[in-house]
């Protein structure tokens, strides 16, 4: 009699242990009762019924997948090799356990799809000043179907967009171009303000005789004492002279 009780004292512990799961408080569990869902285990220490009922953890924090580099046509037909990040966590373990087999490489092939459906409705000006609206678009179309498996879509980000090196070239004598063209605009448009400028101080000295012999001392005295410069002065009185004496012989 006492080794029946000895015996039975020890199966149930042995069931017990057996049926002892601790959760952790990042972790929640789906149990199963003869291959049906029966509840949901909360972080902690939980029993359940070895052999009669199975349960399977689940991990409720972020997750991070890559995008392998998918290849893909823009709307412009040009080809781009493109990968990203996909974060997401369960939501729902109920419906991430029996909704889908394995709900991470449900969630890398869905976005995989999902990236070459956007790529190819943008050109290629979009697609590359356009990294987040494209991981943007993504994510919606993710999360419309995700949220059938459980799962919530937190972000989806694009890495890095390799495009062909005939494109590549094409595209940096295009900017060369541009960048040309900018710097013969900002130097026309000095020269244009130059010779404004210039055409206001003429006039300006024409009508005040001192300003011309004032604006001649200012530029030599701008030439330095440098032995090779050689300045020969000559009085403005005399060049006026020399004008009027000109102009009146020209008159007769």
């Amino acid at each position: 009699m006492v080794l029946e009780l000895i015996g039975i004292v020890v199966v149930l512990l042995m069931l017990a242990v057996f049926g002892m799961r601790l959760i952790q408080q990042y972790e929640t569990a789906v149990v199963f009762r003869l291959g049906k869902y029966a509840r949901t285990l909360s972080p902690g220490l939980n029993f359940i019924i070895p052999i009669i009922e199975r349960s399977v953890t689940l991990d409720m924090r972020i997750l991070t997948i890559d995008i392998p580099r998918q290849q893909a046509i823009t709307k412009d037909n040009v080809p781009v090799s493109i990968n990203g990040v996909v974060y997401f966590k369960v939501k729902d373990a109920q419906k991430a356990i029996i909704n889908v087999q394995d709900y991470v490489y449900a969630v890398s092939q869905y976005a995989q799809t999902a990236l070459r459906d956007v790529v190819g409705g943008m050109s290629l000006d979009e697609v590359l000043a356009e990294r987040q609206k494209i991981g943007e678009q993504i994510a919606e179309i993710v999360e419309k179907q995700c949220s059938n498996w459980g799962l919530d879509i937190d972000a989806i980000k694009m890495q890095d967009i390799e495009l062909p090196e005939d494109m590549k070239r094409i595209m940096s004598r295009q900017a060369t171009a541009e960048r040309e063209k900018r710097a013969n605009i900002t130097k026309s448009e000095g020269d244009k303000m130059a010779a404004k400028n210039l055409a206001d101080a003429a006039k300006i000295m024409q009508e005040m005789p001192g300003a011309m012999q004032l604006r001649t001392l200012q530029t030599i005295d701008g030439l330095g004492p440098t032995p090779s410069n050689t300045v020969i002065l000559v009085p403005v009185e005399l060049m006026e002279f020399a004008k009027n004496m000109f102009g009146n012989a020209k008159k007769k």
